[in-house]
């Protein structure tokens, strides 16, 4: 480890510890440093580390404070890693196959919480992605936010901020793009209307059946359109996904 990493996992550690619970201000630059036995300059440099990690919060002419550290926060920079990721055919397929292993199980979960307000919620979605089949912005944008009410039904905050992450937007966008483009959007709106149905019931083993057809539908038409566009980077599968080019 450098200083610079070994400061960090001191700081670390004391927020791990209680000793700077969330919330909390640190102590000034000078007293931080002479109680970790550090320098100034790496007491500086980790804090600013924490920072850009949204564990701790500089503000100017107040000192520096321990964030809420909720999961929305903290895994905020995911989001932004996944959008940097891509032109990377590889890593788009990692996120496939992430988002696979954890949205059925999600859904699932989703089907024994969901309350009547929320599954009203998921209705609304699906009927504004039907009305707006034809608006390739718009479907994306209805597309999230389905996603994104049935795994709020969790109730699971950390679950529903790694999904949103590797389902970013631009990831969707690029998906119906395709679909529209190759008249398939009304199969995967079948596939929503699938795990909508199967929520409405509160079955859970239906529930993640449904989206497990409707993810890996999702992950071979990604793969597909990735084979046609880049030949050379495509990877081959290494477990078979049911479909055919649908969904987001």
């Amino acid at each position: 480890m450098s200083l610079t990493d070994k400061a960090i996992a001191q700081i670390r550690e004391l927020i791990r510890t209680g000793a700077l619970p969330p919330g909390s201000k640190l102590p000034p630059e000078p007293e931080l440093a002479a109680q970790l036995g550090l320098s100034r300059n790496l007491a500086r440099e980790a804090v600013k580390a924490l920072a850009v990690a949204r564990i701790l919060e500089v503000r100017r002419g107040d000192g520096t404070y321990v964030t809420s550290l909720q999961p929305k926060l903290l895994f905020e920079g995911l989001g932004g890693a996944v959008e940097l990721l891509q032109g990377d055919s590889a890593a788009l397929q990692d996120l496939m196959e992430v988002r696979r292993l954890l949205e059925p199980m999600a859904t699932a979960l989703a089907a024994t919480r969901i309350s009547d307000e929320q599954l009203a919620e998921v209705k609304s979605h699906l009927d504004a992605m039907r009305e707006a089949r034809d608006d390739v912005e718009q479907l994306n944008a209805h597309d999230a936010a389905f996603h994104r009410a049935v795994v709020s039904a969790t109730g699971n905050d950390t679950l529903l901020t790694l999904l949103e992450a590797i389902s970013g937007r631009t990831l969707r966008a690029r998906i119906w793009r395709g679909l529209v483009d190759a008249r398939a959007a009304g199969r995967t709106l079948a596939e929503h209307e699938a795990i909508y149905r199967a929520l409405s019931t509160r079955d859970a083993s239906l529930s993640q059946a449904a989206a497990l057809l409707h993810v890996s539908s999702t992950e071979q038409g990604l793969r597909e359109h990735l084979r046609s566009a880049d030949p050379l980077t495509y990877r081959t599968p290494t477990t078979a996904a049911t479909g055919t080019g649908t969904g987001t």
